[in-house]
């Protein structure tokens, strides 16, 4: 599998940021590619088997998301099970520090399997760079939200 990991510091104490990803279906709010994010049907808010979908601002890009790994502050693991994308498998790991006083990290890790056999390995480097900047991006989407309250997609419907 191919991995990309990202940081970000953020501003704020560790329960807020938490808070922030923890709140499963609204990661709308501050995601800059991501208009909805409803949970699936009989899914719990968050917590071990929470499940949402993600609809992209393209208007056709999707991905279901289950999460599979889940210690409050510390960390939430989540399975990409479904998407229109060229992903064979992909996990995505947040994991999150304190950083006394009244601040906070997290980190964003992604191990990814293309797919398309040798021609999605040929394509892994760019699928690199992408999510590495489609993270870093979502990490600083999220800071702002969580240091300032500022929305990317304040009025999304679910």
């Amino acid at each position: 599998m191919a991995e990309v990991v990202v940081s970000q510091d953020v501003n704020a104490p560790l329960a807020d940021l938490w808070r922030s990803w923890d709140s499963f279906d609204e990661i709308y709010r501050f995601n800059p590619v991501i208009n909805q994010s409803p949970l699936l049907p009989r899914s719990a808010p968050t917590g071990m088997g929470a499940e949402r979908v993600c609809r992209h601002i393209d208007g056709k890009t999707y991905l279901k998301e289950r999460i599979i790994g889940y210690q409050p502050e510390e960390h939430i693991v989540v399975d990409i099970f479904d998407a229109n994308l060229p992903l064979k498998k992909a996990i995505v790991t947040l994991d999150f520090v304190a950083r006394p006083p009244d601040r906070s990290r997290v980190t964003m890790r992604i191990s990814f399997t293309p797919k398309l056999g040798p021609i999605g390995w040929l394509m892994t480097p760019l699928m690199k760079l992408q999510f590495r900047k489609g993270l870093s991006d979502l990490l600083s989407a999220n800071a702002r939200f969580v240091e300032q309250g500022v929305e990317v997609h304040p009025k999304a419907a679910a």
